[in-house]
């Protein structure tokens, strides 16, 4: 069996703040969605990209973690004992 994911980040951005949103879509992609926000120093030059960045690794990690603690779900669901995915 094959299956393909597609993970898609979408942005908005203010004077100081990027917010991302990360969510999987695709077929039986789980209902899943992450956060991720970056937050500029007001002494700091603006750069999008570098809060763009930040953002979307902050809301990839907290994807990975809830995949993680779904599967994890998963685990204890067939094993009957507690199961920890170290990512």
């Amino acid at each position: 069996m094959q299956n393909h994911w597609v993970v898609d980040l979408n942005f908005e951005e203010d004077e100081s703040r990027t917010t991302c949103t990360a969510s999987l879509s695709g077929f039986s992609a789980p209902g899943a969605e992450g956060k991720g926000m970056a937050r500029r120093n007001p002494v700091d030059a603006g750069d999008s990209v570098i809060g763009e960045e930040l953002a979307a690794a902050r809301a990839c990690h907290d994807l990975a973690h809830q995949l993680a603690g779904r599967a994890e779900t998963g685990i204890e669901s067939h094993t009957h004992n507690p199961a920890h995915l170290p990512l």
